[in-house]
C-alpha cells in the first residue's frame, strides 16, 4: 500500500460528488442513498465545506451552515471506516470550527445518534433544550400562500 498523503481542503469545487456519495453510503447509516443532485445542492448551500483526501481518495467530509455570528450547525461529519480512530475526525471538526465563517459564532449545534462521547471530547455539551424538528417540509400545504410564494421566488 502506498504511503498516505492526507490533505484537508475547503474548496467545494474539488469535491467528487460520486466519491462523496460512496463515502456516505459506507460510513453513515443516516446518509445512505443520497442523490448526486441533492449532495450538490447541500454543498452549494453550506459554508464551510471541508473534505479530507488521502491522495485522490475522499476519506472524510463535513459541512456547516451558519449566519456567521449567532448560530451554526455542523452536518455530515464522516470519516471512512479504514481511517477512523486515527484522530482525523477530531481534526476535521476542529478544521470546521476554525474556519472564518465559524470562528466567532456564539453557538454551534450538531446532531448525533451514537457519537456523543466523540463530540464531548472536542468540547460539545449535551443540549436537551432544543429538541424540536419539523419533518416533511416539502409538503407546504400548511403554510400561508404568501410564505409559499416567497419560498418559490427564492428558489425554494
Amino acid at each position: 500500500m502506498n504511503e498516505s498523503q492526507i490533505q484537508f481542503s475547503d474548496c467545494k469545487s474539488e469535491i467528487d460528488l460520486y466519491q462523496l456519495q460512496e463515502l456516505l453510503n459506507v460510513s453513515a447509516f443516516w446518509a445512505k442513498g443520497r442523490s448526486i443532485k441533492d449532495l450538490g445542492i447541500a454543498i452549494a448551500n453550506s459554508e464551510p465545506v471541508i473534505s479530507v483526501c488521502d491522495r485522490d481518495r475522499l476519506i472524510g467530509f463535513a459541512r456547516a451552515t451558519s449566519d456567521g455570528i449567532y448560530r451554526a450547525t455542523i452536518w455530515d461529519v464522516v470519516i471512512h471506516p479504514e481511517y477512523q480512530s486515527s484522530g482525523l475526525g477530531s481534526n476535521l471538526v476542529k478544521t470546521v470550527l476554525s474556519h472564518p465563517r465559524m470562528r466567532w459564532v456564539e453557538r454551534v449545534y450538531l446532531m448525533t445518534t451514537h457519537q456523543q462521547g466523540f463530540y464531548e471530547k472536542i468540547g460539545f455539551q449535551p443540549n436537551t433544550t432544543t429538541t424540536m424538528v419539523l419533518h416533511n417540509l416539502p409538503n407546504r400545504a400548511f403554510l400561508p400562500a404568501t410564505e409559499v410564494q416567497l419560498q418559490e421566488s427564492l428558489g425554494g
